[in-house]
């Protein structure tokens, strides 16, 4: 299996999946030219379509490569009806698709029926978990995004985050302002720094590495916690998540 990202707009990935014998899945086609172009250029033969959340940016292709492949499965959540989806699925779905079995996890944050797609050790989770940092708040609360990222926490330490948009040099410099003495951190902005100076992609992400750099996976961390007792006293992580994620907002 090769995994195969697709830049798109100005910060998404566009994520593929293929086979050596061209059989592929597509991964939140937010446009269809790109695609179509990579699908011309590798001959992959377009099998399904995973859809993660209603967002334009994540399903703007899907009209363009259904009227080209009118055979192509689109599943997605229950929001992303009108937009293309013909395969609704949520929470505890297995999918068969291209030999794998994809298991549908239920992320609500971001927006309400968020989904994401797991198939060790490819997760594809859309915009809830980006390398260092958590999507915005759209829909959800808070303490949702908090059970999501509980759920993707879950998985093993191998899974790799394929996740929608490039948006770790700025998590990471977020993450940075809070514990700017952090070894892990400064290593990984290190590494980030170098790789978009040369224009190069910083994912996917490993959940390991995640558990280290990501401040909304270390709500339980000492460091942390000290710093955000300094402005106020949370006992639980859900609080300390919001917290986060409000310092985020206004970052």
């Amino acid at each position: 299996m090769n995994l195969n990202s697709i830049p798109a707009f100005q910060d998404n990935y566009i994520w593929v999946l293929s086979e050596d014998d061209g059989r592929c899945l597509i991964v939140d086609p937010g446009e269809a030219a790109p695609v179509l172009h990579a699908i011309d250029e590798n001959g992959w033969q377009p099998q399904a379509v995973l859809l993660t959340h209603h967002h334009n940016d994540h399903t703007g292709g899907v009209k363009d490569l259904v009227k080209k492949y009118p055979d192509i499965v689109v599943y997605g959540p229950a929001e992303t009806q009108s937009k293309g989806a013909n395969n609704i699925v949520g929470e505890g779905d297995r999918l068969q698709i291209l030999g794998l079995e994809f298991r549908v996890i239920h992320t609500p944050g971001h927006t309400l029926g968020h989904i994401c797609y797991f198939s060790a050790p490819y997760l594809f989770c859309g915009d809830t978990l980006f390398s260092g940092g958590c999507g915005r708040l759209f829909e959800g609360t808070a303490n949702q995004m908090f059970a999501s990222f509980c759920k993707i926490n879950a998985l093993p330490e191998d899974t790799l985050i394929c996740c929608a948009h490039e948006y770790t040099l700025g998590n990471i410099k977020f993450a940075l302002s809070l514990l700017p003495e952090d070894p892990d951190l400064n290593e990984y902005h290190r590494k980030v720094n170098e790789l978009r100076a040369k224009n190069q992609k910083t994912l996917p992400t490993t959940l390991k590495n995640e558990r280290r750099i990501n401040v909304f996976l270390r709500t339980q961390d000492n460091d942390l916690i000290d710093v955000i007792n300094k402005e106020t006293n949370l006992q639980q992580p859900e609080a300390r998540f919001a917290w986060l994620r409000s310092k985020k907002d206004n970052f």
